[in-house]
């Protein structure tokens, strides 16, 4: 039996369900989420293998107008990935009318002579009647491969999407080992865990202005644990106090449920040391956007 693979990009604007499935397909977490737009910054692979194919998903940013160095770099490492896929699947939200964001991704889609498939989300939030209708406006946009309705948080058709996917693979390398599920180094996802804490607990301008980085991991062969020191960074020190809490009770809260997390993916159990520092504007100064992982170089 031949062997098929191809790379799958998940493009759509922010918070339409892009991370949520791709969890879902891969059957555990891999990219962080929260109900805050552009929660995702860099372009992650989810690498799906069975006996017969590998298909290796690429969760993007969510796609807006960008307003600071940081945003230009989400959107161009979502667009990069049209140069290096096979399909991509388009995402939409049920729930929400066709916009000019979606328009503007569209215009790309057109001329990016890649299949796109467009996928409807939180199907399960909206009458049929209505789905229908969404369907046939966007089919008056632009021609797709198919149009697939899905719930990820009820499962609903997700299996059938994979299927048509799977359907419409060539025959081609297995690029990935059967066991690896992400392109992404281990430090990368404690520190996506991390922020993912962040997002939850506060509010406001501070999920953007949020980044974190790991300073070392490494186990301590004393405890038999893995120590990591983590720093989070802001923008104001205004940010860092809220962060902190009083007497740092929400700092606490955040290396609590980042550790739950982080021991669960790891398989052991973490020492988690939390530290914040203010970098004024960091968002618009490309130096630290490089120090903090958003480079160039990913797209």
């Amino acid at each position: 039996m031949t062997f098929k693979s191809g790379f799958v990009a998940i493009l759509g604007r922010p918070n339409v369900g892009k991370s949520t499935f791709l969890n879902h397909v891969m059957g555990q977490k891999i990219a962080i989420m929260s109900d805050k737009a552009q929660t995702t910054r860099n372009k992650i692979m989810g690498i799906y293998t069975t006996d017969q194919e590998q298909i290796v998903f690429i969760d993007t940013p969510g796609i807006h107008k960008p307003k600071t160095a940081l945003g230009d770099f989400m959107v161009e490492s979502a667009y990069s990935t049209l140069r290096e896929v096979d399909t991509v699947l388009f995402m939409v939200s049920a729930d929400e009318k066709r916009g000019k964001g979606d328009d503007m991704i569209m215009e790309r889609l057109k001329v990016a002579k890649v299949p796109v498939i467009l996928v409807i989300n939180k199907i399960d939030k909206v009458h049929p009647n209505q789905l229908l209708s969404q369907i046939d406006d966007y089919r008056k946009q632009m021609d797709f491969k198919e149009v697939v309705p899905i719930s990820v948080l009820q499962g609903n058709n997700v299996s059938h999407l994979v299927d048509i996917l799977s359907e419409n693979l060539e025959e081609g390398f297995q690029y990935f080992p059967a066991d690896q599920i992400t392109d992404h180094p281990e430090r990368f996802l404690v520190s996506e865990m991390i922020r993912e804490k962040v997002l939850l607990l506060t509010r406001e301008e501070i999920p953007h202005s949020v980044a974190v980085v790991i300073d070392s991991m490494k186990r301590d062969e004393e405890t038999d644990k893995i120590h990591i020191r983590a720093t989070i960074m802001v923008e104001r020190d205004s940010q860092k106090g809220i962060i902190i809490g009083k007497g740092g009770s929400m700092l606490k809260k955040i290396g609590s449920l980042a550790r739950r997390d982080i021991e669960l993916m790891l398989g052991d159990k973490v020492f988690l040391e939390t530290w914040i520092k203010v970098k004024k504007n960091w968002r618009d100064k490309k130096l630290d956007l490089a120090d903090f992982g958003y480079n160039k170089k990913e797209y």
